[in-house]
Protein backbone atom coordinates (compact mmCIF):
# COMPACT_ATOMS: atom_id res chain seq x y z
CA UNK A 1 0.00 0.00 0.00
CA UNK A 2 2.73 2.66 0.94
CA UNK A 3 4.50 1.64 -2.09
CA UNK A 4 1.30 3.04 -4.18
CA UNK A 5 1.33 6.10 -1.94
CA UNK A 6 4.71 7.33 -2.64
CA UNK A 7 4.50 6.33 -6.10
CA UNK A 8 1.60 9.00 -6.65
CA UNK A 9 3.07 11.48 -3.91
CA UNK A 10 5.82 11.18 -5.92
CA UNK A 11 4.58 11.95 -9.11
CA UNK A 12 2.56 15.33 -7.75
CA UNK A 13 5.83 16.27 -6.09
CA UNK A 14 7.64 16.19 -9.71
CA UNK A 15 4.78 18.28 -11.15
CA UNK A 16 5.13 20.80 -8.04
CA UNK A 17 9.10 20.36 -8.75
CA UNK A 18 8.62 21.60 -12.33
CA UNK A 19 5.89 24.79 -11.64
CA UNK A 20 8.81 25.98 -9.38
CA UNK A 21 11.06 25.80 -11.93
CA UNK A 22 8.84 27.48 -14.46
CA UNK A 23 8.70 30.07 -11.80
CA UNK A 24 11.92 29.94 -10.83
CA UNK A 25 13.32 30.13 -14.22
CA UNK A 26 11.08 32.91 -15.41
CA UNK A 27 9.71 34.87 -13.03
CA UNK A 28 12.88 35.03 -10.45
CA UNK A 29 15.49 34.32 -13.62
CA UNK A 30 17.36 32.24 -11.61
CA UNK A 31 18.80 29.22 -13.59
CA UNK A 32 21.58 27.25 -11.98
CA UNK A 33 19.76 26.26 -8.65
CA UNK A 34 16.54 26.11 -10.72
CA UNK A 35 17.82 22.97 -12.94
CA UNK A 36 19.40 21.47 -9.97
CA UNK A 37 16.09 20.88 -8.27
CA UNK A 38 14.39 19.76 -11.59
CA UNK A 39 16.89 17.32 -11.92
CA UNK A 40 16.98 15.61 -8.55
CA UNK A 41 12.96 16.38 -7.50
CA UNK A 42 12.18 14.90 -10.49
CA UNK A 43 14.44 12.36 -10.45
CA UNK A 44 12.56 10.55 -7.06
CA UNK A 45 9.72 9.41 -8.87
CA UNK A 46 11.40 8.50 -12.19
CA UNK A 47 13.34 6.12 -9.78
CA UNK A 48 10.59 4.77 -7.75
CA UNK A 49 9.01 4.08 -11.62
CA UNK A 50 12.04 1.68 -11.85
CA UNK A 51 12.06 0.19 -8.68
CA UNK A 52 8.14 -1.03 -9.74
CA UNK A 53 10.19 -3.24 -12.06
CA UNK A 54 13.59 -4.27 -10.46
CA UNK A 55 15.28 -7.80 -11.18
CA UNK A 56 15.38 -8.24 -8.23
CA UNK A 57 14.98 -7.42 -4.33
CA UNK A 58 18.13 -5.91 -3.84
CA UNK A 59 17.57 -4.28 -7.42
CA UNK A 60 14.10 -2.74 -5.68
CA UNK A 61 16.34 -1.66 -2.93
CA UNK A 62 19.11 -0.46 -4.68
CA UNK A 63 16.58 1.60 -6.85
CA UNK A 64 14.70 3.08 -3.72
CA UNK A 65 18.32 4.07 -1.79
CA UNK A 66 19.11 6.12 -5.06
CA UNK A 67 15.29 7.85 -5.16
CA UNK A 68 16.03 8.75 -1.35
CA UNK A 69 19.56 10.02 -2.20
CA UNK A 70 17.70 12.72 -4.49
CA UNK A 71 15.19 13.30 -2.03
CA UNK A 72 18.00 14.70 0.14
CA UNK A 73 19.35 16.18 -2.27
CA UNK A 74 16.00 18.19 -3.23
CA UNK A 75 15.40 19.04 0.16
CA UNK A 76 18.90 21.12 0.24
CA UNK A 77 18.51 23.01 -3.00
CA UNK A 78 15.09 23.63 -1.44
CA UNK A 79 16.25 25.15 1.17
CA UNK A 80 18.90 27.04 -0.77
CA UNK A 81 16.91 28.56 -2.98
CA UNK A 82 14.42 29.62 0.69
CA UNK A 83 17.94 30.88 2.06
CA UNK A 84 19.04 33.33 -0.51
CA UNK A 85 15.21 34.17 -0.80
CA UNK A 86 14.25 32.84 -4.27
CA UNK A 87 11.21 30.81 -2.72
CA UNK A 88 9.28 32.39 0.48
CA UNK A 89 8.62 31.32 3.44
CA UNK A 90 5.41 30.11 2.81
CA UNK A 91 6.07 28.46 -0.74
CA UNK A 92 8.73 26.80 0.89
CA UNK A 93 6.97 25.42 3.89
CA UNK A 94 4.76 23.91 2.00
CA UNK A 95 6.75 21.74 -1.16
CA UNK A 96 9.77 21.20 1.71
CA UNK A 97 7.30 19.11 3.68
CA UNK A 98 5.95 17.24 0.78
CA UNK A 99 9.69 16.52 0.33
CA UNK A 100 10.31 15.27 3.67
CA UNK A 101 7.34 13.41 3.61
CA UNK A 102 9.13 11.14 0.44
CA UNK A 103 11.97 10.99 2.56
CA UNK A 104 10.35 9.13 5.67
CA UNK A 105 8.06 7.23 3.24
CA UNK A 106 11.47 6.05 1.25
CA UNK A 107 13.47 5.55 4.61
CA UNK A 108 10.08 3.10 5.56
CA UNK A 109 10.09 1.34 2.53
CA UNK A 110 14.04 0.99 2.21
CA UNK A 111 13.69 -0.58 6.05
CA UNK A 112 11.00 -3.14 5.87
CA UNK A 113 12.48 -4.08 2.51
CA UNK A 114 15.71 -5.02 3.87
CA UNK A 115 14.13 -6.57 6.92
CA UNK A 116 11.92 -8.92 4.66
CA UNK A 117 15.36 -9.75 2.28
CA UNK A 118 16.71 -10.95 5.43
CA UNK A 119 14.02 -13.16 6.85
CA UNK A 120 13.86 -14.98 3.43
Amino acid sequence: MEEKTVKFKSYAFAIRVIRAYKFLSSEQREFVLSKQILRSGTAIGALIREAEHAESKADFIHKLSIALKEANETEYWLMLLHDTDYIDDKSFASIVIDCQELIKMLISIIKTSKENNKKQ
